[in-house]
């Protein structure tokens, strides 16, 4: 995924399928090219590159 789509994402109140590892997650922030999620199955948090990040739609 690409920074300019993470903050269109961020900047939407519509729901986006973003996916990490076939999880989806749900965006906390933005720091550069790594991004704060939260798994939407779990109460687990984790930092990720922007970049593995990716929207199943698209």
């Amino acid at each position: 995924m690409e920074f300019e789509r993470i903050n269109s994402i961020l900047n939407n109140d519509e729901k986006f399928d973003v996916f990490y590892n076939e999880r989806p997650v749900w965006i906390q922030g933005i720091n550069k090219d790594v991004a704060k999620v939260g798994f939407i199955d779990t109460y687990e948090e984790k930092d990720v590159f922007i970049k593995d990040l990716y929207e199943r739609n698209l």
